[in-house]
C-alpha cells in the first residue's frame, strides 16, 4: 500500500512543480514586457524569485496580477499588427512594376492590348 502512496505523492508533486515553473515562467515573461516597471524594480522582482520564489511568486500574483492579461493582450495584439503590415508590405507592388510586368505580357504576345489597358487601370487604382 505504501508504493501507491508514494506514486501519488510523485504525481502531486510533480504536477505542483510544474505548475509553479508555469507560473515562474509567466512572471518573468510579464516582467520583461512591461515597459512602464523600471530596470530597478525588475531585479528586485527577479531577486526575490531567486531568494524567495514561493512568496515573491504570490505577491506578483497578487500586486500585479490584474495587469499581467492587459499586457499579455497588448503584445499579442502588437505582434499581429506587425505580422500584418509585414504581409501587407511584401504584398504590395508599385504600379510601376505591374505596368511593367503587363507590358512585358503584351510585348511576348501573352495579352492583347484591351487586356493590357485593364491591368494598367487596375494598377492605377
Amino acid at each position: 500500500m505504501s508504493n501507491v502512496w508514494e506514486i501519488l505523492y510523485l504525481v502531486a508533486s510533480s504536477f505542483l512543480f510544474f505548475a509553479y515553473l508555469i507560473i515562474l515562467f509567466h512572471i518573468v515573461i510579464d516582467l520583461f514586457r512591461d515597459p512602464v516597471l523600471g530596470g530597478g524594480r525588475k531585479a528586485l522582482w527577479l531577486v526575490g524569485l531567486l531568494f524567495l520564489p514561493f512568496l515573491t511568486a504570490l505577491l506578483y500574483v497578487l500586486i500585479r496580477g490584474n495587469g499581467m492579461g492587459t499586457r499579455q493582450r497588448s503584445a499579442l495584439e502588437r505582434a499581429r499588427s506587425d505580422t500584418e503590415a509585414y504581409i501587407r508590405d511584401l504584398a504590395r507592388t508599385a504600379p510601376a512594376d505591374q505596368i511593367a510586368a503587363a507590358k512585358a505580357l503584351l510585348d511576348a504576345g501573352t495579352i492583347n492590348q484591351s487586356e493590357f489597358d485593364k491591368l494598367k487601370e487596375k494598377a492605377l487604382a
